[in-house]
C-alpha cells in the first residue's frame, strides 16, 4: 500500500522546495502542472529514475492520485523515498479550505514545445531495457504474412516458397525476441513491472499470445509438435490475457477513456485468432469458445474505441497513431476464423466480415497522409498483422466466391501486405544497426 500526503502537507513541503515528480502522459503535463514538477510519465518512468533521487522523498503526483498511488507503490518497492498526493493536480488547482497560502494554487503551463527534458540522471542506457512488449507483433506480422502466402499458393496454385521464406523470418524473430525480452525481466524487472501497469501499455501485453497462435499456425505444416504446443500455450494464454486485461479495466480507477485506443482489441479480440490453427493441431470446441469470446467483446468494443478515435478529447501519442491499423484485424481474422470453423462463405455473417474488413483498409488508407508522419520505429508493427490478416481474407473470398472483383482486392491486399511486411522489417534492421531502435520514449 502506497503511502500518501494530503494537499496541506503537500503545499507546505512544495514551498520548502520539496522533489515533485508528475507521473502523467506529456499531453496533460503541458495543459498545466505544479511548478517545478518534473515530468515522468508512466511509461517510461523507470528508464528516467537514477540512485541521486534516492537520498530524499519524492513526492509522486498525478491528476487525480489513483496513478500517483501505484507509481508511489513501485517506486517504494524499489527503495525510494515515495509518496503519493492525495488529489492530484486537480486538487492543487483548485485549491482547498486548509491549504495554506492562496485559495487557489498555482498551476503552470507550458507549450508542448517547451517541455523538459524526462532524463532525470544517467542510468544504464542499455537498449533491452527500454524494449516494449509490444515488439511481439513483429512476429505476429511476419507469421501472417506467411499464413497470407500459404493460401496464396493453395489458391493460384503458387510457389509456396514466400510462405516458408516469411515462416523462417517470423521463427527467427520469435526466438530472437524472446531471448531479448527474458533479458529483460532478468536484468531490469521494474520495467518490466511498469509495463504491467501502465493504463495503455497492458493493452499490448497479450501480443505474445497472439504471436504463439499465429506462429503455431503457421508451423502446422512444417513442424507439428511445436505447432501444437505453440497453438495451446497461445490459446489458453489469450484466454487468461482477457480475463486479466477485463479486471484491469474494470477495477483500476486510474484507467478512463483517454487511455482508449485500438489496441484494446488485442487481449480479448484476439481470441479470435485461436480457431485459424484448431481443426488440425488444436481444438474446434476450444475455438468455437474462444471465437464466441472474440466476437461479442469485437462488437462490444468498437463503439467504445470508434468514440475515443473519432469524439477524441486528448489527442493519441504520435507513436500510438499505427494503432489505426488495427482496426482491420477483428473482421479479417473473424472471416479467416469462420471459415476455418464452418467452411461457409455464403453465410451473411461472412459478407458482412469481408465488408467490414475492406472498408476498415479503405479508412486506414485514407488517413495515410497523416500516419505516415509518425517517425518510423517499432510502432509501425502495427500496420503488419491487420494488413496480412486482410490479404488472407481477401484470398479466401476470392477462392469461395465468384468474381473478379474479388480477385483484384485480393491481389492489391496481398501486395500491400507483403510490401508493409518487408519494409517495417528492413526499416527495423536498419534502425537496429544504428543504434537507433531500442530508445526510451520521447
Amino acid at each position: 500500500m502506497s503511502r500518501t500526503i494530503d494537499l496541506t502537507t503537500f503545499v507546505a513541503r512544495h514551498a520548502d522546495g520539496g522533489f515533485v515528480l508528475d507521473v502523467r502522459e506529456p499531453a496533460e503535463y503541458v495543459q498545466g502542472h505544479v511548478p517545478g514538477a518534473v515530468p515522468a510519465p508512466m511509461s517510461r518512468i523507470t528508464a528516467m529514475l537514477g540512485p541521486v533521487l534516492k537520498d530524499r522523498p519524492v513526492h509522486v503526483i498525478c491528476e487525480t492520485g489513483n496513478r500517483s498511488s501505484s507509481m508511489a507503490d513501485l517506486l517504494g518497492a524499489l527503495g525510494y523515498d515515495a509518496v503519493s498526493v492525495e488529489g492530484g493536480t486537480a486538487a492543487w488547482r483548485a485549491g482547498t479550505p486548509s491549504s495554506p497560502g492562496p485559495a487557489r494554487p498555482r498551476v503552470r503551463a507550458v507549450p508542448a514545445t517547451t517541455l523538459p527534458s524526462t532524463r532525470l540522471s544517467p542510468q544504464s542506457d542499455h537498449g533491452l531495457a527500454h524494449l516494449p512488449v509490444s515488439v511481439f507483433a513483429s512476429v505476429m506480422g511476419t507469421g501472417g504474412s506467411a499464413l497470407a502466402w500459404h493460401r496464396a499458393a493453395e489458391v493460384w496454385d503458387l510457389p509456396m516458397w514466400p510462405s516458408h521464406l516469411f515462416v523462417a523470418v517470423a521463427t527467427v524473430l520469435f526466438a530472437t525476441v524472446v531471448t531479448a525480452y527474458l533479458t529483460k525481466v532478468v536484468r531490469w524487472p521494474h520495467t518490466v513491472l511498469a509495463e504491467l501497469r501502465h493504463p495503455m501499455r497492458i493493452s499490448f501485453v497479450p501480443t505474445i499470445t497472439i504471436a504463439l497462435l499465429v506462429l503455431g499456425t503457421a508451423l502446422q505444416d512444417l513442424a507439428r509438435p511445436v505447432a501444437v504446443g505453440l497453438w495451446w500455450a497461445g490459446a489458453v494464454g489469450q484466454l487468461v490475457a482477457t480475463v486479466w486485461a477485463m479486471s484491469a479495466w474494470t477495477v483500476r480507477e486510474d484507467i478512463g477513456v483517454e487511455h482508449i485506443t485500438p489496441a484494446w482489441f488485442i487481449p480479448v479480440v484476439g481470441n479470435i485468432v485461436t480457431p485459424l490453427g484448431a481443426p488440425r493441431i488444436g481444438s474446434v470446441e476450444l475455438a468455437w469458445f474462444t471465437f464466441g469470446v472474440g466476437i461479442l467483446f469485437w462488437i462490444a468494443l468498437l463503439p467504445l474505441v470508434l468514440y475515443r478515435v473519432v469524439l477524441h478529447s486528448t489527442p493519441f501519442a504520435p507513436r500510438l497513431l499505427p494503432t489505426y491499423a488495427i482496426f482491420v484485424a477483428p473482421p479479417a481474422m473473424g472471416l479467416l476464423s469462420w471459415q476455418s470453423l464452418t467452411g461457409d462463405l455464403e453465410a451473411p455473417l461472412a459478407r458482412v466480415l469481408y465488408a467490414t474488413t475492406i472498408i476498415f483498409v479503405l479508412l486506414v488508407a485514407a488517413q495515410w497522409p497523416a500516419l505516415r508522419r509518425v517517425p518510423f520505429g517499432l510502432p509501425y508493427w502495427s500496420y503488419t498483422f491487420p494488413f496480412a490478416s486482410a490479404a488472407s481474407a481477401g484470398l479466401v473470398v476470392a477462392d469461395g466466391l465468384p468474381g473478379i472483383g474479388y480477385e483484384v482486392a485480393a491481389v492489391l491486399l496481398l501486395l500491400a501486405s507483403t510490401l508493409l511486411n518487408v519494409g517495417v522489417l528492413v526499416g527495423t534492421l536498419v534502425l537496429l544497426v544504428r543504434g537507433r531502435l531500442l530508445l526510451p520514449e520521447g
